[in-house]
């Protein structure tokens, strides 16, 4: 059975993969349960080439079929920030309850129609050859007044989706994957990946 590893050690973005993939014939693992541990250099100013960074790095080390994502958030009246930042947003360790705050603050009297933002998510493919295939989607909402939902994590709390007139912390894991960012470019991958004969 060919094997998929992906570059995350996140519980929560693994699940969300499997679910998504599952009626692709493969095994899907992470790089922890594949024994790979490598520190990587996030340094791209793009979410692509971050992507692309992290599945590179690991398929150094595996013939497998390597997925690495790279996403964040772009707020479009802060310049897009945080963007590829996301993750490193206030420092690394800070948690996503300060970023959070720490956004809604500066967005603080600001009306919604100014709060637009999306969430975006880029795929890195490195093939059993080392050829490397790269998928983009995006989810547009907005930045609400206040956290809202548990289920979700990051910034899902302060994202709102005008469809569902709530938070993506608020969806169920079906209503998010259908839309969410990185279910989009996850099915646009497997569907570059049967292309290949995968």
């Amino acid at each position: 059975m060919k094997r998929i590893v992906f570059a995350t050690g996140n519980a929560g973005k693994m699940r969300e993969i499997r679910e998504i993939m599952a009626d692709m014939d493969v095994e899907i693992v992470s790089m922890k349960e594949a024994g790979i541990t490598v520190d990587i250099e996030e340094d791209g100013d793009t979410f692509e080439a971050n992507a692309r960074i992290k599945a590179e790095a690991i398929a150094a080390y595996t013939d497998d079929i390597v997925l690495a994502d790279d996403s964040g958030l772009e707020v479009d009246y802060l310049n897009k920030e945080p963007g590829v930042y996301s993750a490193r947003y206030m420092g690394e360790d800070t948690s996503y309850e300060i970023k959070n705050q720490a956004i809604l603050d500066r967005l603080l009297g600001v009306p919604k129609e100014k709060r637009t933002a999306r969430f975006v998510c880029a795929i890195a493919a490195v093939l059993p050859d080392k050829q490397v295939l790269v998928t983009r989607e995006t989810i547009e909402g907005y930045i609400g007044d206040k956290p809202a939902g548990a289920n979700g994590f990051g910034y899902d709390p302060i994202f709102y989706v005008d469809e569902y007139q709530c938070s993506t912390a608020e969806l169920t894991e079906e209503q998010k994957n259908a839309i969410s960012h990185r279910g989009k470019a996850l099915r646009a991958m497997k569907k570059l990946l049967h292309q290949y004969g995968f």
